[in-house]
């Protein structure tokens, strides 16, 4: 256990997302580290287990609330859940998201503008809710969990690559206004990960999404390690930190074509 995820022993981290992948390893790492935990996820089952082992495997507390961010109302709800259990989030984690792969044409509109809302207005609606205490109290961390593709458009996922350079954006220009009041915040940009991720976006054939996964437990420690060392962004695994900085160096209608070559759908037979 690195001492900076310990940094949280005994405080309440709050996870969005956290029924599987990454989501579900910041849970156990932090859980690691002596935090007590308030997951929430559309799927209750697996909060429910979840939070079982963890509290059973390394004496933490934890509660779960079921929630499904695509709807507007449900980070008012979560906010209203901590309060009324008398809980103080002193890290929120902004971690669900999904992407969906293939033409925007031809995409299914509704999934298009809920992916907005899950991996946008419900980053800045959690955000703002929780942020007032925090400043407050001149403490509290955020991790944000945006990914490689903020750096740059990547066709065929273009709305997810967009909500993600929100994110990456949204966090940094939140870093350096918060930093006054004592609170840290960060953006976890990882690439390709072993998740569900890729099943939930229909990219799972893909092979540029096959290429050099990481595991979540890597990305989730790479993530709470940045955060606590006070970086604003962090880019996970080596290979990701060199392309994304090396696209800087070419023009960004090549690194376009380029990444539309490797995401273009396969032609149909």
């Amino acid at each position: 256990m690195a001492k900076s995820i310990a940094a949280w022993q005994g405080k309440w981290a709050l996870i969005t997302g956290a029924s599987a992948g990454i989501g579900k390893a910041l849970a156990e790492e932090l859980a690691a580290g002596g935090a007590n935990l308030v997951l929430t996820a559309r799927r209750r089952e697996r909060l429910e287990n979840l939070a079982r082992t963890l509290s059973t495997t390394h004496k933490i507390k934890t509660e779960i609330f079921a929630a499904d961010l695509s709807d507007p109302t449900a980070p008012e709800k979560i906010l209203a859940f901590t309060r009324d259990q008398k809980i103080q989030i002193d890290l929120l984690i902004n971690n669900a998201g999904f992407g969906a792969y293939g033409e925007f044409a031809t995409s299914d509109r509704s999934r298009q503008v809920e992916m907005v809302q899950v991996n946008c207005a419900a980053v800045v609606n959690l955000t703002h809710l929780f942020l007032p205490a925090m400043i407050e109290r001149e403490a509290g961390d955020i991790l944000i969990v945006a990914s490689t593709a903020a750096f740059q458009a990547v066709p065929y996922i273009s709305t997810y690559a967009a909500t993600k350079a929100f994110d990456l954006s949204f966090a940094e220009g939140l870093a350096e206004e918060l930093k006054p009041h004592g609170i840290r915040v960060c953006a976890l940009c990882p690439g390709s990960t072993e998740s569900e991720f890729h099943e939930v976006a229909n990219q799972s054939n893909l092979p540029s999404s096959n290429k050099r996964r990481e595991t979540a437990e890597k990305v989730a420690r790479t993530g709470l390690q940045a955060l606590a060392a006070g970086k604003s962004y962090v880019i996970s695994g080596t290979g990701n930190y060199l392309g994304a900085q090396v696209q800087r160096l070419v023009p960004r209608r090549v690194v376009t074509s380029i990444a539309a070559k490797l995401f273009r759908p396969p032609a149909k037979p």
